[in-house]
This record gives structure tokens, C-alpha cells and sequence, in this order.
């Protein structure tokens, strides 16, 4: 058996993983924290500075130095400076909507299955927070079809996906419009893997899931009230093209470490969403009805017109915020700033000489 393997600098990198890597360079966000623990993100710049009410510290003294180094500011003050980590990004990165929070996101991706090389689509798409942990997941050769209403919150998540990787990732491609009318036109019956959505009316979506998701494959769903997940649990088992839905919600609870002092801390996550799970059954088959039913499913006028933003509890965004935070999105994207040697694997992966 032939056990030689590439040599990390020739070798192709799966796509933003070389910037993850290696000294400090200009361009990218580098997570300073302080010796009281508080932290910052700031993006180093050629003489750029980053000043306290404690003197300034000048980026230079960062770039190309090697990550975890610790640096002094004028005062004396010391800063230890590491790339911000996936869950630092999605909590710090600009957002028009509420986003997926990282126990969520992680929650997603395992219990819905994702794989390298699946083949995803996802609605709504928000700021972009869930996507980039579905990115990293399916991979360079997977797929993930992103589909949002808004054109603002489109670009917002352009953004956020360009920064983190370095650039446009080659597995994603975005497209506005309604998911139950876009998703049946672009793609081909029982085509899709996973199926993730965030919206506030899944229920709605069941024809157009049951259309373009495989036998087998997994539907999830994010949403943010009881009444959500109530109505998309009893839709999902009136339809019968699909398994008895599993429900659940992760709360975490961070603990306080100093000597002896070892305690939970006195704030936590807690609710942010409810996810429930069911997957596709074969072509003609009814899926098996539980034994026990509750006495009452139904919905009332008021409740099938209570599903608006305001209804469940979403502030109102207003235009001129989204356009400000699309522009914050996108001006952090470093374009053309792939490391020499990913650029070069890249080319000549691609059959590119010069």
C-alpha cells in the first residue's frame, strides 16, 4: 500500500485553510485580549493602530508575527493576539438578522448529518452565520444552495462568507426569491441531501421539500417558539411523506475557574431556538402514525395568521441599517489575498501555467 503523501506546502489546501494558518498578515482579523481577559477584534493594517484610554498599539509589531504572540502596547500594557476562532467571528461579524449561534449551528451540522460532499440547500440565510458552518461541512466538492427573500441580507452574508474564507467559496451560490418556488426550479427531484431551514413558516415549504430532498435524506428545521414547532410538527405528520419528527433545544452553561472558586457562571445561553428533525421516506410509502395522538391538533384562524415578525417577537430592521451593514460586510473582504502558496496550489490544481 502506497503510504506517501503531499507535503503540506504542495499539497491543495481545502479552500481558506492556508489563511488560517502560518504568521500574521495584513489584511486579516486578529482577536486581541487584554490582561483583565477583555477582548478585540481589529484588522491589521499597514501603520494602522489600535488605541485604549491605555495607550495605542501599532499593527506592525503584528504582522508577520506568529500567532498566540504577545505584544505591548506604549504603557506597558500586554495584549496576547490570536485569529479569532469560527465562534468569535459569528458573534463579532456585522449582521442585519439575528444569527444562528454557534451551539445551534453545531447542533445542525451533526444531528442533521452534514458530510463532505453533500449536497445542501438552506433558507433563510440571515447574516450568513449558519451557511459558513454548512460550508466548512460539505466541503470544497460539496454543494450548499442558499436562498433568501432580502437582497440586503443577501449581501450582508456575502460578505461575512467572503471575509471568512478569503474570498468567494466554490461549493456556495445564493439565490433571492421564496424558497417553496425557487427551490423546485433549480433543482431536480430527489437531488438534495439535507435540506436546513430558518424561517418562520416551515411548514409551508413541505410539497417543495418533499419535491427535492432524496429518500432518506434529512430535513431541519430552526425556529423560535413553541407555536413554530408545534404546527410544523403536526404538518410534518399530516403529510405522511416523512418520519415521526424529533424536537430538542441546547442550552449552555459556561463555569466560572479561578482557584478555588469553581462555579457556574451566573449567565448562560439559553433558549435561542427549537430544532426538529424528519427525514424523507421512500416514493409511495405513508410513514408509520404514532400510536398515541394528542386530543387536540388543530389551529385556529388567529393562529394561521399570527406568523408575522413582529408576532413572534423579531424587531423591525430598518432599510437604511441593512445598507449600512452590507457596506461593513463587504468592506472587510480581503480580495486577492489567498497566501502565495494556496494561490499557486490552486493554480496548479486548475491546469493554470503561466
Amino acid at each position: 500500500m502506497n503510504t506517501s503523501r503531499l507535503e503540506p506546502e504542495t499539497a491543495v489546501q481545502p479552500h481558506g485553510a492556508a489563511a488560517r494558518r502560518g504568521a500574521l498578515r495584513a489584511g486579516e482579523r486578529v482577536q486581541l485580549t487584554d490582561e483583565k481577559g477583555r477582548m478585540n477584534t481589529i484588522t491589521l493594517t499597514p501603520g494602522g493602530a489600535f488605541h485604549t484610554h491605555k495607550g495605542f498599539l501599532s499593527h506592525d509589531q503584528l504582522i508577520g508575527a506568529s500567532e498566540g504572540t504577545i505584544v505591548t502596547n506604549t504603557t506597558g500594557a500586554q495584549y496576547q493576539a490570536l485569529r479569532p476562532l469560527l465562534s468569535d467571528f459569528v458573534l463579532s461579524m456585522p449582521r442585519g438578522a439575528a444569527v444562528v449561534y454557534p451551539k445551534d449551528a453545531g447542533q445542525i451540522v451533526t444531528m442533521a448529518d452534514i458530510f463532505p460532499g453533500a449536497r445542501v440547500v438552506e433558507a433563510g440565510v440571515g447574516s450568513g452565520a449558519l451557511s459558513i458552518s454548512l460550508l466548512r461541512a460539505v466541503g470544497d466538492q460539496g454543494y450548499l444552495h442558499s436562498f433568501e427573500r432580502r437582497e440586503e441580507f443577501a449581501d450582508i452574508a456575502k460578505g461575512n462568507v467572503e471575509t471568512i474564507f478569503g474570498g468567494e467559496h466554490p461549493a456556495w451560490q445564493i439565490t433571492l426569491g421564496d424558497f417553496q418556488e425557487q427551490v423546485i426550479e433549480t433543482e431536480a427531484p430527489g437531488s438534495i441531501d439535507r435540506v436546513v431551514l430558518d424561517m418562520l413558516a416551515p411548514w409551508e415549504c413541505l410539497d417543495a421539500v418533499a419535491t427535492v430532498l432524496a429518500p432518506g435524506g434529512v430535513w431541519i428545521n430552526y425556529v423560535a417558539t413553541v407555536t413554530q414547532l408545534s404546527r410544523t410538527a403536526e404538518a410534518i405528520r399530516a403529510d405522511g411523506r416523512f418520519t415521526e419528527p424529533d424536537a430538542w433545544e441546547s442550552m449552555v452553561r459556561g463555569w466560572h475557574l479561578e482557584g478555588l472558586a469553581v462555579r457556574p457562571d451566573h449567565r448562560m445561553v439559553a433558549h435561542t431556538g427549537f430544532l426538529l428533525t424528519t427525514r424523507r421516506l421512500a416514493h409511495g410509502v405513508t410513514g408509520i402514525s404514532t400510536k398515541r395522538r394528542p386530543s387536540k391538533t388543530g389551529f385556529s384562524e388567529e393562529d394561521l395568521n399570527a406568523w408575522t415578525p413582529q408576532a413572534v417577537g423579531e424587531r423591525e430592521v430598518s432599510d437604511k441599517r441593512l445598507r449600512r451593514v452590507a457596506r461593513d460586510a463587504s468592506s472587510t473582504i480581503q480580495r486577492g489575498a489567498l497566501p502565495p502558496e494556496e494561490a499557486e496550489a490552486r493554480r496548479k490544481s486548475q491546469g493554470i501555467t503561466d
